[in-house]
């Protein structure tokens, strides 16, 4: 008893349970806010200041002796944070409406890829105290696999709040993963705050309640069963992934290069239970599933320049959304191919790849960025990590949403956001490269 109650006066024991009360009072904070789209600047403040306190305990969490105490603390942490924010109605995004929409009219006999929530067949479905969803006039986009989650979510726990739920747990799920993965590997208990303790995190899958953090379980499931030698399994979790969420599709030609494919029987046989999965999945959409280019494309021509980066770069060096899409695509697939003949950890290609994907995509919400968080528990660079906090900044559009009714992206915050990041990470690439010429 003595040696436990010793374990927990041990610096970092001491500094993780700071963290969790400090933290607490932030995400309290938020909770107490209620609606946070009407209170956007005081969402954004408190986000920003959790954001500086995670930082700061990271760097004190790195510097102590490690105890088992202070694990335990940082992953009862994660658990109360997400409590915290569960009972929150969805605010800052409506994404979670569309997830329903999608899984009512589906157990209404509608093919969510069929029609668009505008449709005036579907009135009767509709909920006049609702907050109008993503994409009105647009058949969903989300992959076979997301619509059918939605589907047996919605028949279940059909509220908004009800609703994140799953996505909830799935985000706790990850973040318990990645604690064994990095017991495993020798990593450090900063390593798994730097998952668990993130303010995005927390606020995007228990305060918003995004789909994302089904395909992130499954991708670091996926990752962590190809490292152990699971091959099959590991494929079903990846094209799982890539069913829920179309990002971890680029990570598949590392895994069939891992397997052998195509030289190697085995190879075939994973890449055929992929397919199949995949064909399971879509066949109950079958009948719309022609259409679904029509909709991707007019989604493109749509829905473009929301927190994006180098792509708006592109866009303006080369005057042609088109090409900027099509390097941005090309790039990513480029890495892609270069991670599997490199034969990359999946930890190590993840990042590279995602961090590319979000540099280059047309599309950039700040959900959007707890895809890299994962892998950045094995690759801790500071430059991702203070753009995960940055992303906070973002939600200075619903300013003028809320009383213009105006989406528009201020180009002032969006320079707040990026340019710390870029110059943190030229600066750190500089430093580096400065680090290996004195070595030698």
């Amino acid at each position: 008893m003595l040696t436990r109650a010793g374990s927990f006066l041990r610096p970092q024991a001491l500094i993780a349970l700071a963290g969790v009360i400090v933290l607490e009072l932030c995400f309290f904070g938020l909770r107490r806010l209620g609606d946070l789209k009407l209170h956007v600047v005081a969402t954004i403040a408190i986000g920003l200041g959790a954001g500086v306190l995670y930082f700061v305990l990271l760097y004190a969490l790195e510097h102590t002796e490690e105890r088992a105490a202070a694990l335990w603390l940082i992953l009862a942490g994660a658990v109360i944070f997400r409590l915290t924010l569960a009972p929150l109605t969805p605010t800052l995004s409506t994404d979670v409406y569309r997830y329903r929409w999608d899984g009512r009219i589906q157990l209404a006999g509608w093919n969510p890829y069929a029609v668009k929530p505008d449709d005036p067949r579907l009135k009767s479905l509709r909920d006049p105290r609702e907050p109008e969803s993503p994409g009105h006039d647009i058949p969903t986009i989300y992959p076979p696999l997301a619509e059918l989650a939605f589907r047996t979510i919605y028949r279940f726990l059909p509220s908004p709040v009800a609703f994140k739920l799953p996505f909830i747990a799935a985000d706790l799920l990850t973040a318990f993963l990645l604690a064994g993965w990095l017991g495993m590997a020798g990593g450090r208990n900063f390593q798994v705050a730097i998952y668990a303790w993130n303010p995005l995190v927390v606020v995007e899958f228990a305060g918003s309640g995004h789909n994302d953090a089904l395909a992130l379980a499954a991708v670091v499931a996926a990752c962590l069963l190809i490292i152990r030698g699971r091959k099959m399994v590991s494929t079903l979790l990846l094209t799982a992934a890539a069913l829920l969420k179309s990002f971890p599709i680029m990570l598949f030609p590392l895994w069939l290069r891992g397997m052998g494919w195509p030289r190697s029987a085995k190879g075939w046989l994973n890449a055929s239970a992929a397919a199949g999965l995949a064909a399971l999945c879509a066949w109950p959409y079958r009948s719309a599933l022609a259409q679904l280019p029509d909709t991707m494309a007019y989604y493109a021509s749509r829905w473009q320049d929301n927190n994006a980066s180098l792509y708006s770069v592109l866009v303006w060096f080369s005057g042609s959304p088109q090409l900027a899409q099509g390097l941005g695509a090309g790039v990513a697939a480029g890495l892609a191919l270069w991670a599997a003949a490199r034969r990359l950890g999946p930890e190590r290609a993840a990042y590279l790849i995602v961090g590319a994907i979000l540099m280059l995509s047309p599309n950039a919400y700040s959900w959007y960025f707890t895809w890299i968080i994962p892998f950045l528990c094995f690759i801790p660079n500071p430059a991702w990590l203070l753009l995960t906090i940055l992303q906070f900044l973002s939600y200075q559009v619903l300013v003028d949403y809320q009383v213009l009714g105006i989406w528009h992206w201020n180009r002032e915050m969006l320079i707040l956001t990026y340019a710390p990041f870029y110059a943190l990470l030229l600066w750190q690439q500089f430093r580096g490269l400065a680090t290996d010429a004195r070595r030698h």
